[in-house]
């Protein structure tokens, strides 16, 4: 504006470094200053700072009331995660004062609430934090400046629910031409719930093809992006790391022993918001010609705190002991490096506004047609062999101390 003594006006937020944006968590302390320089004298009536977080949802669709009348249907909804409010100049007697020419700085510093939301942008929903400042002049529109801040919610996976093994087994009758061509079946096999992105899963499976046709597995970890108003739900999934096993001929028998599925740095699962949800599955697919595939689905949990490489050990040796038992497995599997910390997967800020943390995954329609790529990690280190209570060397039959009575 032509004759503006306002030369800056910005919000600037404590051990940040220029334009990064940055990362908290609920519970902490949001502390910076309002940034005033002025070319001369001027009059200020007031300085308030507010802070926000809200989730927002919004899509449309069309509807047909007749065989010729359309129209489209809005449904929007959004809730307010975060909100403060602070005066940091005014007048006492409610009228304006008078700011001398050069640098003023205003601090201000809040708490955040305990939970909050993770900062997510989806297709039709956000979740976006922002701490907006208004200058308020006589006869002056009011000036705003505002400065946008990522929220990373923890999920700790090291808990007893996400340290649960996941499986289960499917089985389809392979048909063509209205005539049976087989029994095709399929069990399959996590040994948690929860994992941070950099880390493997070993994923265990059995495929069992009994029909007269080749069979080809497969894995993919699918991120589903739920959206929630006045009552209706719409849904956007996206497979964000795949796995292609080799075909099974007819009448064979196919195990996997911990194929290696990456996960890639995606955002986090959000679980507790009544607008927008962000779910994670792995699901294991046969496809066998001529008929449907077959699909299994083992829920996953996506968190930001890695599993504890000591902490959780002793209670996880030996329920992962028997599930390699229970499949037959006589060797625990290769090992996948210690994963690494969310902070080195994850890039720490954006610098636009309205731009995820995260990057979005590829758009899927849930066929789970077409090919797959990924790159399997080959393990390098074997483990030591299970316990046992019985010698792995025996003393041979001369050593052997003979009975008495023999």
């Amino acid at each position: 504006m032509l004759f503006d003594k306002v030369k800056v006006f910005v919000v600037l937020l404590d051990d940040t470094s220029a334009g990064a944006n940055p990362v908290f968590s609920g519970g902490q302390v949001v502390a910076g200053r309002v940034l005033l320089e002025l070319a001369g004298q001027a009059r200020v009536g007031a300085l308030r700072l507010r802070a926000r977080g809200r989730a927002h949802v919004h899509w449309t669709e069309s509807r047909s009331s007749g065989s010729s009348t359309a129209y489209t249907q809005s449904y929007s909804e959004r809730v307010d995660v975060l909100s403060h409010h602070a005066t940091l100049l005014a007048p006492d007697t409610g009228e304006t004062t008078t700011l001398s020419a050069g640098r003023h700085e205003f601090p201000f510093s809040f708490q955040l609430p305990p939970t909050l939301v993770t900062s997510f942008e989806g297709k039709h929903g956000s979740v976006r934090y922002c701490i907006k400042a208004t200058l308020h002049r006589p006869w002056v529109p009011a000036r705003r400046a505002r400065k946008v801040f990522t929220v990373i919610e923890p999920v700790d996976i090291n808990t007893p629910a996400l340290l649960a093994p996941q499986a289960g087994a499917r089985e389809k009758v392979a048909r063509s031409w209205y005539s049976n061509r087989g029994l095709v079946s399929l069990s399959a096999k996590i040994d948690r719930k929860g994992y941070t992105p950099g880390e493997v899963i070993p994923v265990f499976a059995e495929i069992d093809n009994s029909s007269t046709r080749p069979v080809l597995p497969r894995a993919v970890v699918v991120q589903t992006q739920t959206f929630m108003a006045r009552g209706a739900r719409k849904q956007k999934h996206a497979v964000v790391a795949s796995l292609l096993g080799e075909p099974v001929g007819p009448g064979r028998r196919a195990l996997w022993q911990g194929r290696a599925l990456r996960i890639p740095p995606v955002g986090p699962s959000i679980l507790h918001c009544r607008v927008l949800h962000v779910d994670y599955t792995l699901k294991v697919c046969v496809d066998i010609p001529g008929t449907s595939k077959l699909l299994l689905e083992l829920p996953l949990v996506i968190g930001t705190v890695p599993l504890h490489p000591f902490g959780s050990r002793s209670s996880s040796v030996g329920s992962h002991t028997g599930f390699l038992l229970d499949w037959g497995l006589g060797a625990l599997p290769e090992q996948p490096e210690a994963p690494p910390e969310y902070s080195e997967v994850v890039a720490d800020g954006v610098a636009a506004v309205g731009q995820s943390p995260f990057p979005p995954p590829q758009e899927s329609d849930m066929s789970l047609e077409g090919p797959f790529f990924t790159y399997i990690q080959e393990f390098r280190y074997r483990p030591p062999p299970l316990y046992s209570e019985e010698d792995p060397n025996p003393p041979s039959e001369a050593m052997r101390p003979r009975c008495m009575t023999c």
